[in-house]
C-alpha cells in the first residue's frame, strides 16, 4: 500500500466564478436595446482576451484608448467598461461563502488567487466582507502574472510558505486546475457548491 496522503493544511480559492458573480452583461444590457448586438460587441470589441490583458497588468487607460482608437464609433461603450465596471459585479455565491465560513471554523489556512485587474479589485473588495477571511490574496494584475502561468502559483506558495502537497486549489477553469496540479497542488475543478462540498469532504475537510 502507498503512503496515506498528507492532511490538507491550506485551501486556495479562485474568486470570480467561484465566490463572486461577475458578468459584463449586467452593465451592457442597460446600454443595448438588442441582445444580439450586445453579444456581438462583447465578442468582437471588448473581448475576453482584451479584458484579460488588464488582469495581467495592462493599465485601463491604455487599454480603453487603444481599443477606442480602433473603434472610434464605439468609444463611449468601450469607456463604460472601465467607468461603470462596478455595475458588472453581481452578488456573492452564498452556498460557496457558507463552505468558506465552515472551513474558516476548522482553522485551515485560507487564501485566494485571482485573475483580476489591480485597478478594479480595490473597487470590489469592500462589497464582499468574506474577503477579509483570507490570510492572503494574490491578484494577477498586481503581480503582472496571470493564471495559468505556473509562476503565479509559485509566487503564492513561496510568499505564504505553502506546501503544494497539503494545499487544495479551487478554480472554475480547467487550464488553471491543470496548471496547479502540474505543480503538485491538490487541484479541484469548481462546478457548483454541492460538488465542491463533496470534493472537500473526500479530502478530509
Amino acid at each position: 500500500m502507498g503512503a496515506r496522503p498528507r492532511a490538507i493544511s491550506a485551501v486556495v480559492f479562485d474568486l470570480g466564478g467561484v465566490l463572486i458573480d461577475w458578468d459584463p452583461r449586467y452593465l451592457y444590457r442597460t446600454l443595448f436595446d438588442d441582445e444580439a448586438a450586445m453579444e456581438d460587441f462583447l465578442a468582437t470589441v471588448t473581448t475576453p482576451e482584451w479584458n484579460r490583458a488588464q488582469d495581467a497588468g495592462r493599465p485601463w487607460a491604455e487599454a480603453v484608448e487603444e481599443l477606442a482608437t480602433r473603434h472610434p464609433e464605439r468609444r463611449d461603450l468601450i469607456a463604460a467598461y472601465r467607468e461603470r465596471w462596478h455595475e458588472m459585479l453581481g452578488g456573492a455565491n452564498e452556498p460557496v461563502v457558507e463552505i468558506l465560513a465552515e472551513l474558516r471554523g476548522t482553522g485551515v489556512r485560507l487564501f485566494a488567487l485571482t485573475n483580476w485587474s489591480g485597478e478594479t479589485f480595490p473597487v470590489a473588495r469592500p462589497q464582499y466582507p468574506f474577503l477579509k477571511w483570507f490570510e492572503g490574496i494574490v491578484v494577477s494584475g498586481e503581480e503582472r502574472l496571470i493564471k495559468p502561468d505556473p509562476r503565479i502559483f509559485e509566487l503564492l506558495l513561496r510568499r505564504y510558505g505553502l506546501d503544494p502537497a497539503t494545499t487544495a486549489f479551487i478554480d472554475d477553469h480547467q487550464a488553471n486546475v491543470d496548471a496547479a496540479a502540474a505543480l503538485g497542488l491538490v487541484a479541484i475543478r469548481f462546478v457548483d457548491a454541492a460538488t465542491l462540498r463533496q470534493d472537500l469532504t473526500r479530502l478530509g475537510l
